[in-house]
């Protein structure tokens, strides 16, 4: 049935300013995927840091609005929960368990020794793009720690020197 000029059909989903319609698109899919799942936000989250690597804070606006949640409802998770970054990460990520097994055998030197040859603090990428830090507080290895992961890659019983070892083979951006 064709809409009378009185009707107008149905409106188009508002858009955000200054968000591509290609993420927006893309963000929109993600969230039509999963919008039946229990407390969908989380997986729509997980969704969209698999997809773009992290969560733009642009499509905040666009995820509370199909989800019918507030923008600070949306934000207050992506701020929550370490594994959401709102940029992208480096081409290396790096994260370093902080949790008490690791910490009793020496992962707050390893920390400390990561953030000072890097020259950035945890959630923090170097200048050049190539390494993003992260910190996490349980890589599930607590009965070889100090644990280590390197893109992906858990390490366990990581001395300093090897931390040195597994940060010399991070490719720099001329090998990138």
């Amino acid at each position: 049935m064709a809409a009378s000029p009185e009707q107008s059909p149905e409106p188009e989903p508002e858009s955000e300013p200054g968000l591509e319609l290609e993420l927006e698109q893309r963000v929109r899919a993600i969230v039509a995927e999963h919008r039946d799942s229990r407390g969908a936000l989380l997986p729509v989250l997980h969704a969209v840091k698999e997809e773009l690597g992290y969560v733009d804070p642009s499509v905040i606006p666009v995820l509370a609005g199909e989800l019918n949640l507030s923008r600070a409802d949306v934000y207050g998770v992506i701020t929550f929960y370490e594994d959401f970054r709102q940029s992208p990460p480096g081409r290396t990520t790096v994260r370093i368990c902080r949790a008490e097994a690791c910490r009793a055998v020496g992962a707050g030197a390893l920390a400390d020794r990561v953030r000072s040859r890097l020259g950035v603090s945890f959630g923090e990428t170097t200048p050049d793009g190539a390494v993003t830090l992260d910190q996490v507080f349980c890589l599930g290895n607590c009965a070889t720690g100090p644990a280590v992961e390197v893109d992906g890659r858990l390490h366990g019983r990581v001395t300093p020197e090897r931390l040195d070892a597994l940060l010399a083979s991070v490719p720099q951006e001329a090998d990138a």
